[in-house]
Parts: C-alpha cells; structure tokens; sequence
C-alpha cells in the first residue's frame, strides 16, 4: 500500500510535467527560463521545492538525531538564510539582467577563460546536490520496496529525467507546485500525530536553546556554523536557484518570491528537526538501523500518513535534481560549448540548437550524479559539501563582481584557484567531513585530526576574499575589460517571449 501510494502520487507528478512540456514550444528560452512569464506562485514554489529536499528533511532528521538540533537544521536554514539574503539584495538585479544562466554573469563580467572555469565547477558542485537527492530516492526503494538500492537510484534518475528532458523549467515549476503542496501537508500531518501521538521532548544538550552546538568545538560548534556559512552564502550561487530568479517575470516577482521561500523552507525544515530530536528520546531511534525518517514512518507512523510524509520527500528531491540537471546541462552547453539560442528557428524550418543540446547533454550530466551518489552514499553532507565549494570558489567573484567594479579578470582567477586550492588540501589532510569520516578523499597524516572539522569552510572562503581583494587592488579592471564585457552584451537573446503571464494558482 504504501509504495502504491507514493508511486501514484510520483505518476501524478510526471505526468503534470509531461503534459506541460508543450509550452517549450521549440525555444530555448522556453525551456531554460520559462519564456520569463512566471508569477510568484510558481517561482516561489519551485525555489521552496528545491530548498525542502531530502537533504533538508532525511539528512536534516539523521543529523539533528545523531548530534542535536543545530547539527540538522541549519541545512534548512542555511538555505533559507540563502532565499533571504537573495531576496533582499540580488532577486532584483539578477532578473534584470536577463541572463539564461549564471555562468553568463562570469562570461559578462570577467571573460570567457573565466566563465569556463567557473561552469566546470558548477557542474561538478551541482552532480553531488543531485546525487545527495538520489541517494535519498535510492534508500527509501531499497526500505520499503526491498530493491537494490543501486536499481532504487537509476529508477529515480529515469522518472525525472522523463518530465525535464521535455519541459525544462516550465514542467520543474509546475510539478513543484504540486511537490511543496504533498511537502507542506505532509509536514503539519508528521507533527500533529508525533506530537499527538508521543508528545515532543528533546535531550539536555541537543534542542534549539541548547547553544552551545554554536559557541563551544566539543559540542560541534565549528561544523554546525560552516553549515550554516556554506549553504547561507556559499548556495546564493546555486545555479537551480537562479535559473528559477530568472524565470520570474519582473524584478519584484523574483524577490517577494525568494522572500516566501525563504519562510516556507525555515518552518518546514525546523518541524522535521524538532520530530527527530523526540523520535530519538522518545523512541530511541539511531542512524545504526538507517536513516531516522524512514524507520519513524517505516515502524510507528500509520500507513496514510507513511505515503504522505514518502511522498513529500520523493516530490522534493524529484524538484531539486530536475532543477539541478536542467542548470548544469544549460551551463555545459551554453557557458563551456558556446552554443546559443537561435530566435527566428521556428521561422526558418530549423531546430534551436540551444533547446537540443541542452536535452542531450542531460545524459552525461545525469551519469555524474548516478556515479557520486553510488560512491558517496550520504545526504545532508553532499549538500554541504557541494555549496562549501562553490563559497570558496565562486561567491567572491560573484558578490564582488556585482557591487564592487575595481576587480577583473585577474581577481576572480586569483580567487577561484586560491579559494578552491585552500579548500581542497584541507579537504584531503582532514579525517571527518561535517562529522563523518572522510571516505571520500583523505590523506593519512599529523597536522590535522578530527578537532579541525568545520574550519577549512572558513579558511577557503577567507583566502578567497583576500585573493580578490589584493588582487584588485594591484591589477585593477581595465578599460579593454569593461569594453569588451559591454560588447558581449546578448542583444538577440534577453528580449522574453511575447506572451501573457502564467496564471496564478
């Protein structure tokens, strides 16, 4: 029953994206920013739908049960920390800049050599989000269908890679619409029978009051901040994210949206964080028999509410890989290969080749995610990993690049290789990641141990702000730079489709 709930409700999803895939429409700028047309509904759904995924409700309940409150919810609200600090200060310049990517802001600002860089890592950051996701799906089949938890991910990979591969953004936010409803309904059901049911109670030492998770190393104080940084700021350059800003149709759309979802995903994730801090005491579940979640729905939860709560967690990941795969084929075809859109292809008889190689790049793109996810088998923490690499590379460039002119292409070199160099050999010569150990890649030494884990977040992003900054100060941008850059404008792509607005739901 409970697998036929969920696979009904994923079917019903699918199937909303298959059915819109039609306002594509044969345009790249369709397919990519939804022809600019959407309102605030659906703009802020999505951006909730990618914000509330299993990262932020399977990783967060794991997390907060094995190490306390601020150990799990921060992915929640580091995330909705990012929607906040973007709707106050970037949803309005971004939408105005009418870009069809992010990396199109690097190309603009500091030059092609930089805009390629910058897109490889955006791409390699986004295939962990994405595998963080699958890895979800993965789990949740293999509990409770008995699958093969590899068998579980390519099952997840091919249903969204169904309804994106044909509708891009416009079948991502419609099918969010309906995934942050399933999310939202299944979050106050999860908290009115486990409070209900079993009564709310948290361990000395663990709940949200408890902040010494925030002030002391012992109590995990440096991981629990370096989540909160590296998702906070490190994710205000999420590709998914600023595909969905840039799909909004005015500047004002964009930021009453980001400021919803800003709300919607601190609530949702901090209601999943307080049920596994009570599942934990009450009923003293660990993470040994897997992930917390699925054995409170697998093992106490009444069977309606299982395939409610299953369902608002498949919806959710489906939302944020399909956000992911869509932004970081757009970047590999656009930003790496250069190919663009062709506005009069209808006209002419002739495919955009944009909108075609956007879909047939989502193959090999999907094949990173599936490769990581099978390596790396972890949620929450491939979240965080994935936006502390972007800090320590991209955000500087990004912010700086923005609000302060002086710095060219010189500085966002220096601060992407050093950013990123800083963050990798840290990454290497430390045992644990956000308190874990290190499977993925460590280097046996004794320079550092385990104490150090949550600091090399703050060392990376440090060396990448004093990279740029000294940088700029000895290599200013030129006036070459700033000609070039205005030259580089997209004339023939910024104007969106000549069509109403998407209706409100």
């Amino acid at each position: 029953m409970i697998i036929a709930g969920v696979g009904l409700s994923v079917l019903a999803v699918v199937l909303v994206g298959i059915f819109v895939a039609r306002k594509v429409d044969g345009d790249s700028a369709n397919y990519l920013v939804a022809g600019r047309r959407l309102g605030v509904p659906l703009v802020a759904a999505s951006l909730m739908a990618a914000a509330v995924d299993s990262n932020a409700t399977v990783g967060n309940t794991d997390l907060t049960a094995s190490f306390g409150f601020w150990a799990g919810a921060s992915l929640a609200l580091g995330l909705a920390l990012c929607l906040l600090l973007t709707g106050l200060f970037l949803a309005k310049p971004m939408n105005r800049m009418k870009l069809f990517t992010l990396a199109d802001f690097y190309r603009l600002r500091y030059g092609r050599g930089v805009e390629v860089a910058s897109s490889v890592f955006m791409i390699f950051a986004f295939a962990i989000l994405m595998a963080g996701n699958l890895v979800a799906c993965g789990f949740l089949l293999e509990r409770f269908l008995g699958i093969d938890y590899t068998v579980g991910v390519l099952i997840a990979v091919g249903l969204v890679l169904l309804y994106t591969i044909g509708g891009g953004m416009f079948s991502d936010a419609y099918t969010a619409a309906i995934q942050i409803v399933i999310t939202i309904v299944a979050t106050v059901s999860l908290v009115i029978w486990f409070g209900v049911t079993y009564g709310f109670h948290v361990d000395e030492g663990m709940g949200p009051f408890d902040l010494e998770q925030l002030t002391q190393t012992s109590a995990g104080a440096p991981i629990n901040w370096a989540t909160l940084i590296a998702l906070g700021i490190g994710d205000i350059v999420a590709i998914d994210f600023m595909q969905r800003i840039f799909a909004a149709r005015n500047p004002e759309t964009a930021r009453r949206s980001c400021l919803t979802g800003a709300a919607g995903t601190a609530i949702i994730g901090v209601a999943f964080a307080m049920v596994a801090l009570s599942a934990s005491s009450v009923l003293g579940l660990t993470t040994d028999a897997g992930p917390i979640l699925f054995q409170l729905l697998d093992d106490y939860a009444p069977s309606g509410l299982t395939v409610l709560v299953l369902s608002g967690i498949v919806a959710a990941s489906f939302s944020t890989a399909s956000g992911a795969i869509l932004a970081t084929s757009a970047v590999a075809v656009r930003n790496i290969f250069g190919v663009r859109r062709v506005v009069s292809a209808k006209e002419e008889g002739v495919r955009d080749p944009l909108l075609l190689w956007t879909r047939v790049a989502m193959v090999p793109i999907v094949a990173l995610g599936i490769t990581i996810a099978l390596k790396v088998a972890q949620t929450g923490i491939l979240l965080t990993l994935a936006f502390d690499l972007m800090l320590a590379g991209l955000l500087v460039p990004f912010i700086l690049g923005l609000f302060w002119k002086r710095g060219g292409t010189r500085a966002a070199v220096a601060a992407l290789s050093i950013g990123v160099g800083v963050r990798i050999v840290l990454f290497v010569l430390t045992p644990t990641i956000y308190g874990v150990p290190n499977d993925v890649w460590y280097i046996p030494n004794t320079l550092v141990d385990a104490s150090f884990d949550g600091w090399p977040t703050f060392w990376a992003f440090g060396a990448s702000i004093v990279a740029y900054v000294v940088a700029a100060a000895i290599w200013p941008r030129s006036v070459t730079e700033e000609a070039w850059a205005i030259a580089d404008g997209m004339p023939d792509e910024t104007a969106p489709a000549p069509r109403e607005p998407e209706p409100a739901l």
